[in-house]
């Protein structure tokens, strides 16, 4: 008996020799190796070699070594092999007991399978023609024996590796050269195991039953198949193996026949078994295989060339769909399988019941289905989603369909959630997939969930499907929503289960999501399409005592506001009032173009009139920006700037001054004036633009008043701004951003009929030529421009700042030809922003990326746009030039 410190050195020894042998250090005899490996394997089987750690790395180099040191002497010494192939088999076995720890055991079993896969597995398949069939018997007995462990991880390692190299075709390559019963035993018994491993335990039986009698010859195996089986159980048996090999090989992309043939097969199969299929007791994974395969060659047939098919077959099999339990999520499924039968309206309620078990299932366990161990070639929300975004197939209407069928025959609350939340996936996955569902009528199936059903419209189903109203919305297209009048008494419907009632504080995240797709319809108006729904919003009285309920509950917390964020109830309600009635100050001009008089929002408070309509007065907004957290600022920012805009717009087109003191105007201007540097750049731009509106009303120089040119914030802006600029080493790209709300300011006091006596002495000469050094190709932007074009206009640019200028410009021009392709991509990147796990943060953070997108925060004094971008800068330049040319002509 062989002690353990024994075993260790004998164990040393051999693999030093074998490894020497390997790298032909030392050469070995064919009968030394052989030695060498079966005292090894003896040495592995001794109970004192069992638990001992340090032999893990010697095992695993042996074992490796002596395969390697074969791979090339195989065909002079077909018996070296062999042993090594023992050698390795007896290695896995030896990781497989209680050897080790289990981390010892799953470090040998994965060396070994590693070996297989890296080593053994490429050289079978590229020498396999120069092989003798002992050889070949020998590696197929070896990965057998590791796939037998099917309960290990490595086995299903294994088994991947295998299939992905198309080892079903090489299966039978091997009876194709080796024509021997050995061997087609040893292949169809490997095969079992292989599906065994890869679709679970037991599944590959029909195949291991049926060995002895299946052919080899795969034209055989179709011509088997198309054979009548009654009363005979051997060729039944066969015919279940055939089906399991192809459905099995075909899964993972193989075909083992031309694929008329196989077609062909399966249709004479179907014609004389219909009726041993029809009243006998069929295997309901069998029949879903069955299905699987057919509609694979079918939808191959379709996509490829067009290959004749049996139409009563086909009725068969539909037939035998229909009068038997099948669950199509509980078997793996190919792509091509999946969307021809989709493509079949013939069986659309069969299938329309299947996406409800799938719905089921993964709204109870959160994930897709796993069918048996495996997740690959699953019916998975993705190849589903896939399937809806499409449209060439009845993916969408099914789920329509399926919705409505579930809210007329009074479904259970819990399936018409999953199915509406499985919707709701789809969409997040491939967004597509609302065009298809509005296209194929789903504002009509919500419609009939919220009117047309006797179910209780819970607040669980009112959440749902407002998430999903929102998700639709999100996505679609415009001009598919433009016929569908569904729309508007979804809207009403959700107005009504919108609890008003309640406190700001307590406003459920339901009525957010509700009044999220309340915003998304009145975005939606800007495109004319959804008008009447958008009315009905504006003009719900309930909606508008709550919303100023909520503005009224936020001014009461005074300075307190600002420790009201979206963590906390009242902060939460407020940010979405804000971003509803930032969307219908959008609206009201698309759906009621010259009925709002915009100078009401702008009235004093003490004269103030309630408006009949949603909508936030002048000075409250500005409250808010002035006390809020910081994203009430930015949506109240967004707000006011919108209305200003309005307000502006209409002033110059029908001539009116505001009736407003200048103790209100300076209250307004200095909450303006004090953001102007805020830490947000989007609050501070969208301040300098309202600051710059209203600096070009020039309300304030009027009665021979001069508050502008006695106003000390002002001047300290742009004081600020001037010596920034000029500063030597500060002017990078990002610094200036900073301060493109102050250009603005900057700007409109130059366009002022009384431009400021100290605009001069701050843009004087030395100020100028310091700013135009600072600047470069890389760092100018828009604004600056626009700041230069002004700055000329006002005859504050001398010739050399000009020529300086000019010089600057053209390069950056050239820089901006280069890039422009960059920054078209970059900006579809900002389109493609992912969303979050919380439906109502999701929601907000849309709603605010959306209130940015449109109210583009690069604009001029007047109020028209000056978008981002480079394609912006060069347009910008190019006006710059113009007047310069304007300028010199004169």
């Amino acid at each position: 008996m062989l002690s353990t410190s024994q075993i260790e050195e004998l164990v040393l020894i051999l693999t030093r020799m074998l490894k020497m042998h390997t790298v032909a250090e030392v050469g070995m005899l064919p009968e030394a190796f052989i030695t060498v490996c079966s005292v090894f394997v003896a040495l592995l089987k001794y109970s004192s070699s069992h638990g001992t750690l340090n032999l893990v790395t010697s095992v695993q180099e042996a074992s490796k070594h002596a395969i390697l040191a074969c791979l090339d002497l195989s065909e002079k010494h077909p018996g070296q092999i062999l042993h090594s192939l023992y050698l390795l088999k007896e290695t896995y076995l030896y990781g497989n007991g209680e050897n080790f720890n289990e981390s010892g055991n799953i470090e040998l079993r994965s060396y070994v399978v590693e070996v297989c896969i890296k080593q053994l597995l490429p050289w079978i398949v590229t020498t396999i023609n120069e092989l003798e069939e002992e050889i070949v018997l020998g590696v197929l007995e070896t990965f057998h024996s590791l796939l037998l462990q099917d309960c290990d991880i490595q086995a299903m390692r294994l088994a991947k590796t295998l299939v992905s190299s198309s080892w079903f075709c090489f299966s039978f390559g091997c009876l194709g050269l080796y024509p021997t019963e050995k061997m087609k035993c040893r292949v169809y018994l490997m095969l079992s195991s292989l599906v065994d491993v890869l679709l679970g335990n037991g599944s590959g039986k029909p195949i291991r039953d049926s060995a002895l009698y299946l052919p080899a010859d795969p034209v055989d195996l179709l011509f088997l198949l198309g054979q009548k089986s009654s009363h005979n159980l051997e060729l039944s048996s066969c015919q279940s193996a055939i089906l399991l090999v192809l459905y099995t090989s075909s899964l993972y992309d193989e075909r083992l026949a031309d694929e008329k043939l196989v077609l062909a097969s399966l249709d004479q199969y179907l014609l004389v078994n219909s009726r041993d299929l029809q009243y006998g007791a069929a295997d309901s994974l069998a029949v879903m295989r069955l299905v699987n395969l057919y509609a694979l060659f079918r939808g191959l047939a379709k996509m490829n060339y067009q290959i004749p098919y049996s139409s009563k077959a086909e009725s068969i099999l539909f037939q035998l769909m229909t009068e038997n339990e099948w669950d199509l999520p509980s078997s793996g499924i190919h792509s091509v399988s999946l969307k021809w039968l989709f493509q079949q309206e013939k069986i659309s309620k069969l299938l329309s019941y299947q996406i409800l078990r799938f719905s089921r299932s993964t709204s109870s366990n959160g994930t897709d289905i796993i069918v048996q161990g495996r997740n690959d070639r699953i019916l998975s929300k993705e190849a589903i989603a896939k399937l809806v975004a499409a449209g060439d197939n009845y993916g969408a209407t099914i789920f329509v369909c399926l919705l409505t069928d579930l809210a007329k025959d009074n479904g259970q609350e819990h399936d018409i959630i999953s199915v509406v939340t499985l919707m709701e996936t789809i969409i997040t996955i491939f967004p597509a997939a609302s065009n298809q569902l509005c296209l194929c009528g789903i504002g009509k199936a919500i419609y009939t969930l919220c009117y047309d059903t006797s179910h209780t419209f819970s607040p669980q189903i009112v959440k749902a499907i407002s998430v999903l109203s929102f998700k639709i919305l999100r996505l679609v297209e415009p001009e598919i929503l433009s016929s569908d009048e569904n729309w508007l008494a979804v809207t009403m419907k959700l107005m009504e289960n919108l609890d008003t009632s309640e406190a700001a504080d307590r406003w459920n995240q339901g009525s957010l999501v509700v009044i999220g797709v309340l915003s998304l319809v009145l975005h939606h108006s800007t495109n004319e399409v959804l008008l009447e729904a958008s009315k009905a919003i504006l003009f719900n009285t309930s909606l508008v005592s709550a919303i100023n309920s909520i503005i009224d509950a936020a001014h009461l917390k005074g300075p307190a506001l600002v420790d009201h964020d979206e963590g906390t109830g009242i902060g939460e309600s407020l940010i979405y009032v804000l971003l509803l009635n930032y969307f219908s100050l959008r609206s009201l001009p698309a759906v009621l173009p010259e009925f709002v008089d915009w100078k009401n929002f702008f009235d004093l408070p003490n004269r103030m009139q309630p408006l009949s309509f949603i909508g936030i007065h002048c000075h409250d907004l500005c409250r808010l920006m002035h006390f809020g957290s910081s994203l009430v600022k930015l949506v109240a920012s967004y707000s006011l700037l919108q209305l200003l805009t309005r307000l502006s717009d209409q002033r110059d087109k029908n001539h009116f001054e505001l009736k407003c003191t200048v103790g209100y105007l300076m209250s307004v201007i200095g909450v303006l004036e004090g953001l102007i540097f805020y830490s947000d750049l989007r609050v501070a731009m969208n301040c300098g633009l309202c600051l710059s509106i209203i600096l070009g009303w020039e309300m304030l120089d009027m009665q021979k008043t001069t508050l502008i040119e006695k106003n000390s914030w002002c001047r300290l802006i742009v004081e600020e701004l001037a010596m920034s600029l000029a500063a030597p080493c500060l002017a990078t790209k990002s610094f200036i951003n900073h301060h493109k709300p102050a250009i603005h300011v900057a700007v409109a006091l130059l366009r002022l009929q009384k431009v400021p006596g100290w605009m001069r002495s701050v843009f004087n000469d030395t100020c100028i030529s310091c700013i135009i050094e600072n600047l470069s190709a890389t760092n100018v932007n828009t604004e600056m421009v626009f700041l230069f074009r002004e700055l000329l206009n006002s005859e504050y640019l001398k010739t050399a700042h000009i020529a300086n200028l000019n010089q600057m410009l053209q390069a950056c021009r050239q820089y901006l030809y280069a890039d422009i392709t960059q920054d078209d991509q970059s900006d579809e990147h900002v389109k493609k922003t992912g969303t979050t796990s919380n439906d109502v943060e999701e929601v907000c953070e849309f709603l605010i990326y959306l209130m940015s997108s449109e109210s583009s925060p690069d604009m001029d004094s007047r109020g028209s746009h000056i978008a981002i971008g480079n394609k912006q800068l060069l347009e910008e330049i190019e006006l710059f030039c113009r007047t310069l040319t304007v300028e010199d002509d004169s």
